[in-house]
């Protein structure tokens, strides 16, 4: 193999796995971004950062958050009661019970979008999946209005292998997640390939700038400024410090085994060191939540991972002092229906399910909103999806009215028509 190619293609692999340019940042950039005056929600921030556990799939709010006492919807579901008057939760949880005061649980959640890839979008943008424009997720809205606190670092990474997360939509490229897969291998490429010196990767790294700076001068645009951007900072995060937060096997042996040997509790460990890390938006997905079978053998099986991992997540982020300006949220596309069908399982079910904040100025120990005796309906505070995210906006103090612009000039703000919670603050 041509060693030149190969020292160039591990530079170019490197800017792709450290700045998320993959399929998600293959959207056109932004055209005009010009805000349209200045929010009249000027709230202050409670919250520096976010992490983002996402249910793919639908998780059960019956089975989980928002079990029901008795009666045939819950099949062998059982409750467990928490030191909180009204916040009473699955036995399959019972970890998360015990951080009971830090919870604020949300059982009242309402959504228009009733399939998995359609309610994913619409939960992650507040806006409805169009095949003519894709809006941005959340953290790149944060990027886009607050920048990054860390500069060496991405500010907006997704930890997990949700392909249907619509990265930074019609935003720059620059603000799509950094994408990793796997908790354990945390960041690839990240290393000079072996046998090649400082001296040899700097050597081949002046040539390929001359080699493009023709190039940048003819072609002199945002997009293809960014791409020069994302190289530079690829290659400043291969020799700071702070790459050692994505190697999880750093971590001490005693620490790592309260999060659980699987993916998703390995990713909420990771979570947590990135954000000690100044990393503003870290997202870590979770599948299989899709029980149309069997529930009541996947759910317990599901909800045994899920507890351990957000269990030690809240108990860490306590123990550093982070959860106080650390927004955690726990979200699904939708609910599963009460009806058990004919294969144990429940089905699609938009019309009421549950999501949870804890941390980042939200006041623990509370309930919101409440479904019917079934859990089939909102009968109390209903909370539609872009009230939700205007509720996590409005704890990292962005600002909700703004108006940016897509390329087509057309006008979006960060929750569409969402009303935060602001209730549910101290």
């Amino acid at each position: 193999m041509n060693r030149d190619l190969s020292r160039r293609n591990f530079i170019n692999q490197a800017a792709r796995s450290f700045l998320g340019v993959s399929a998600l940042a293959s959207i056109p950039e932004l055209g005009r971004s010009a805000g349209a005056g200045a929010s009249p929600l000027k709230q202050v921030a409670t919250a520096k950062r976010v992490i983002y556990l996402y249910m793919t799939g639908g998780m059960s709010h019956l089975d989980t958050l928002d079990p029901k006492p008795g009666g045939e919807v819950m099949g062998p579901t059982k409750q467990v009661q928490t030191k909180v008057d009204r916040m009473v939760l699955s036995d399959y949880l019972p970890g998360l019970a015990g951080h009971a005061e830090k919870l604020a649980i949300i059982n009242s959640m309402f959504s228009n979008q009733g399939a998995h890839k359609q309610g994913n979008y619409f939960m992650h943008t507040s806006y409805e999946l169009r095949s003519s424009i894709r809006h941005p997720a959340m953290g790149a809205w944060m990027l886009k209005l607050r920048g990054k606190d860390n500069p060496t670092i991405p500010g907006n990474i997704l930890i997990g292998n949700d392909s249907n997360h619509p990265g930074a939509g019609f935003f720059e490229s620059k603000l799509s997640p950094l994408i990793i897969n796997d908790p354990d291998s945390g960041l690839q490429h990240s290393a000079r390939p072996v046998g090649v010196s400082e001296d040899q990767f700097q050597f081949h790294l002046d040539l390929s700038r001359k080699i493009d700076q023709p190039f940048l001068e003819r072609y002199d645009q945002k997009n293809v400024r960014a791409y020069t951007e994302m190289y530079n900072d690829a290659v400043r995060l291969m020799n700071s410090a702070d790459l050692a937060a994505f190697d999880i096997s750093k971590e001490p042996e005693a620490s790592a085994a309260k999060y659980g040997d699987d993916a998703f509790g390995k990713g909420c460990l990771l979570a947590r060191r990135l954000v000690e890390n100044d990393v503003r938006f870290v997202e870590v997905s979770f599948g299989s939540w899709d029980t149309h079978n069997s529930n009541f053998v996947n759910v317990p099986d599901r909800a045994e991972i899920l507890d351990s991992g957000i269990s030690a997540l809240l108990s860490d982020l306590e123990q550093r002092g982070l959860l106080d300006d650390t927004l955690v949220v726990l979200a699904t596309e939708f609910g599963r229906t009460p009806e058990i069908n004919a294969n144990e399982g429940r089905d699609h079910h938009p019309q009421a399910f549950s999501c949870m904040l804890a941390g980042g100025g939200i006041k623990g120990g509370q309930v919101y909103g409440k479904s019917d005796e079934r859990g089939a309906e909102v009968v109390e505070n209903q909370v539609k999806v872009p009230d939700f995210n205007a509720t996590i906006g409005y704890a990292l103090g962005l600002p909700l009215n703004q108006v940016l612009y897509s390329p087509s000039m057309r006008p979006f703000t960060l929750a569409a028509k969402g009303k935060p919670l602001t209730s549910l603050f101290v």
